[in-house]
């Protein structure tokens, strides 16, 4: 039976989630509201909120997860020319935390990939946008003539980095915004970016499933290391992805320690 969380009461650990032979495998509890404290205590146990307008919060750890090793990142022929070409167009640029709250609603207007409706509900906008005024959550939009053509959001404690929706107004805007986002990870020695549920997209682009323990124990040594650098676009950052860091391969290399 999944646990009903009072506000105060601290979330069960993700190893309590339910398993594979239950109808809901990976869900930890149900209950206990949104906040940035609630937010911060999740995130940092691996835990994250996913539920539908009518339903009470559901806070979910699945099992495997899926991951986006910054290092196994694929930057594909037809992705690099696009990058390439942005990057010399007039009018064309990356921006971090300009329009927070645009992305967050775009996204929200965004069915995940495989998915009818959205599950960034309106407590959700709320929430995430006022951990995002505390320093929390981040934004990295693609602006073309001064318009957000894409982008996405992200969660960032110590040198951890959680994803959680993006969007994509015109051709490859989101994967130019992911792009940027790995090459500042990498810029700043984020080694992984949870990615939560496997999608072909994801996958296409380099992510991958992790078992949950193995998650669990990159995340417990990641969220307390030293933060990482204010989140700011950094042209030079572009070059870490012209070369595969030679630590790991794209397709065979461990999972990040």
């Amino acid at each position: 039976m999944v646990p009903w969380i009072e506000p105060g009461q601290p979330l069960p650990p993700a190893s309590a989630a339910l398993g594979p032979e239950s109808d809901a495998p990976g869900l930890v509890a149900a209950g206990g509201g949104l906040s940035p404290a609630r937010l911060e205590e999740a995130y940092r146990g691996g835990i994250f909120p996913w539920y539908s307008a009518g339903q009470p919060v559901l806070w979910w750890s699945p099992d495997p997860r899926m991951v986006l090793s910054t290092a196994e990142f694929h930057l594909g022929h037809n992705l690099r020319k696009t990058l390439r070409r942005f990057r010399r167009t007039p009018g064309c640029e990356v921006r971090f935390d300009s329009d927070f709250e645009a992305v967050i609603r775009a996204c929200a207007s965004t069915p995940r990939e495989g998915q009818d409706g959205t599950w960034i509900v309106p407590a959700m906008v709320a929430a995430y946008t006022a951990w995002h005024r505390l320093g929390r959550v981040h934004s990295v939009e693609t602006w073309v003539d001064g318009q957000l053509v894409g982008g996405l959001y992200f969660i960032n404690i110590g040198r951890m980095c959680f994803g959680e929706s993006m969007f994509s107004h015109r051709t490859d805007a989101s994967k130019i915004a992911l792009a940027a986002l790995v090459a500042a990870c990498r810029a700043r020695g984020v080694a992984l970016i949870d990615c939560q549920q496997n999608t072909g997209h994801l996958a296409r682009l380099g992510g991958r499933e992790m078992p949950r323990a193995a998650f669990m124990d990159h995340v417990t040594r990641s969220v307390g290391a030293e933060a990482v650098a204010p989140w700011t676009y950094d042209e030079a950052a572009w070059a870490l992805l012209e070369t595969q860091p030679p630590e790991q391969s794209p397709k065979h290399g461990p999972a990040p320690a």
